[in-house]
């Protein structure tokens, strides 16, 4: 089989973009997000995106510098704490939001990944969440239906993979990566390290190879902290 590697994101992303697509991005606030990937996006100057994350980023990195550049036009998200230019365009209207219960998203994304186009959740019945939507009764309790979520493009960030696409995550890098390589139409990764194929443990990889389109290993992970909180340490 035929290696999937590139030299980089931006030989990963050849042929991909596009004006108006949808695009996955996976992590967890700034743990696990495709740092190089996003840049490589914001230096193609697509714009009118459709973003689908769990957050967007920080003002300055990450998703942040794709709102910056006004190349995206709605975010379909759960957390939006870390971001005062996200909470700006929303309130001023210039960024459409599409606001999840984080439970949901994760599970509207793992079923447009399995083919599933809707599904119903007791999530949000009664509230906002609700609004427009399917309300069933199952076994005399009420739920709302939310629809499976897919992609034109996912990208993803990994610790390890192979030459076949094969990846293996770690930690906090395992929330969202993994379903969203799953639920895009296009796949891309971007890896800490290219290994041979055959070195990954077979029973520990999370991501198998189908999925995978193109990957590479990433130039340089800044893995920056949002909120860095220590205990002041006590004096005797």
């Amino acid at each position: 089989m035929a290696s999937k590697t590139t030299d980089g994101a931006r030989e990963a992303l050849e042929g991909v973009l596009f004006d108006g697509m949808t695009i996955m991005a996976g992590g967890f606030g700034l743990c696990g997000i495709p740092e190089n990937l996003i840049a490589a996006i914001r230096d193609a100057g697509v714009k009118d995106l459709t973003v689908v994350s769990n957050n967007c980023g920080v003002d300055d990195f990450g998703l942040g510098i794709l709102l910056a550049g006004g190349q995206i036009r709605k975010m379909i998200s759960s957390y939006v704490g870390e971001n005062k230019l996200f909470a700006e365009l929303y309130l001023s209207g210039k960024l459409e939001l599409e606001f999840n219960p984080q439970g949901t998203l994760a599970e509207r994304i793992r079923a447009g990944g399995a083919g599933i186009p809707a599904f119903f959740t007791k999530t949000g019945v009664g509230t906002l969440v609700a609004e427009g939507k399917e309300v069933r009764e199952f076994d005399g309790e009420a739920y709302v239906m939310e629809r499976g979520l897919t992609a034109d493009l996912s990208i993803v960030k990994a610790w390890q993979g192979d030459h076949e696409g094969n990846l293996v995550y770690r930690m906090t890098a395992r929330n969202f990566n993994p379903m969203m390589a799953t639920a895009g139409k296009v796949t891309l990764a971007e890896v800490e390290q290219v290994v041979p194929t055959g070195a990954l443990d077979k029973d520990k990889i999370h991501t198998p190879g189908i999925y995978v389109d193109r990957l590479f290993q990433g130039a340089t992970f800044e893995k920056r902290i949002e909120q860095r909180t220590v205990r002041v340490q006590e004096t005797a």
